[in-house]
């Protein structure tokens, strides 16, 4: 069978499967299955990459529930947050360690919104007795903002020290999703500038995570990052495949089903006619507790 085909069988059993609002489903056959069987193939040295709806409490207890799965097969869990900037890696050293109180680190990070209670079990799940970290994944707020202003043509030679080495963009296909989520932008140059701003979130995370567990390939490192990092592999997963190809990524997109009608929910899952599943895993939940 060709690949649309394929994608016209991928779309029917959707459109057969519309009527399920919550659970994991498979991301290539919308097949439910449990969290024990999402996470069985799952070995040290891999990186699990959870995309999310910022602040909503259903999606961080799934998120925790992901983690717990791991750490019950006897996998040692190192986490990943996108929120946190790698230069400030020694902030979060000392607040998990216990040296820096929770408020003192929050200031010292200048921590925004949504409320630290969303993320506080995520950030505070590794094991620390056990070698596991709680990881700084992002790059600098005043890299990407000034990128998202002027292009990246305005970095000084002391800004581009705080890329990660051999930085690129995303592929055009992501990029070309990223634009579409902007119908109002100003002009096409700041969709360029925008769409570069979004890769160096993108590739500093893949940089750190990838050096990371290729350090550390006895753990298992998740990531929590925002879902459009996720979505169809073309922002952090492919990313860190160009950084690491041998490194095994498991990719969970959280579906918000709340208000959905059926028709919805399956053109939310629905597999991309040219870059597939939306993620390899799927977990639908209605979720209406946001958290600020």
């Amino acid at each position: 069978m060709n690949s649309l085909g394929l994608f016209l069988v991928s779309v029917l059993l959707s459109a057969c499967a519309h009527a399920q609002t919550s659970g994991i489903l498979r991301g290539n056959t919308h097949q439910p299955v449990t969290l024990e069987e999402a996470v069985s193939t799952v070995t040290p040295g891999s990186i699990v990459v959870i995309g999310e709806n910022h602040g909503f409490k259903e999606h961080q207890a799934q998120q925790v529930d992901i983690m717990k799965a791991l750490r019950a097969r006897g996998l040692r869990v190192s986490v990943g947050m996108e929120f946190f900037t790698y230069t400030q890696q020694s902030l979060v050293d000392s607040y998990r360690a216990g040296a820096l109180s929770e408020a003192d680190f929050l200031k010292a990070i200048q921590w925004g919104n949504p409320s630290y209670d969303y993320y506080r079990d995520q950030a505070l799940f590794p094991n620390m007795s056990e070698g596991a970290q709680t990881l700084a994944l992002n790059a600098p707020r005043s890299l990407t903002g000034k990128v998202s202003k002027n292009g990246l043509d305005s970095l000084t030679d002391e800004d581009r020290t705080l890329l990660p080495p051999q930085f690129a963009l995303g592929r055009d296909s992501y990029k070309q999703r990223f634009l579409s989520m902007m119908p109002h932008l100003p002009s096409p140059a700041a969709g360029e500038r925008y769409f570069a701003a979004q890769s160096i979130w993108d590739d500093t995370m893949a940089w750190t995570a990838t050096e990371f567990i290729v350090n550390h390939p006895e753990q298992v490192l998740v990531i929590v990052v925002g879902d459009f990092h996720v979505q169809f592999g073309g922002g952090l997963p492919d990313r860190i495949h160009a950084r690491a190809p041998h490194v095994p990524v498991v990719s969970f997109s959280q579906v918000n089903t709340l208000g959905l009608s059926d028709d919805d929910i399956a053109g939310e899952i629905a597999p991309s006619p040219t870059e597939g599943p939306r993620a390899d895993f799927l977990w639908l939940a209605p979720a209406q507790s946001l958290v600020m």
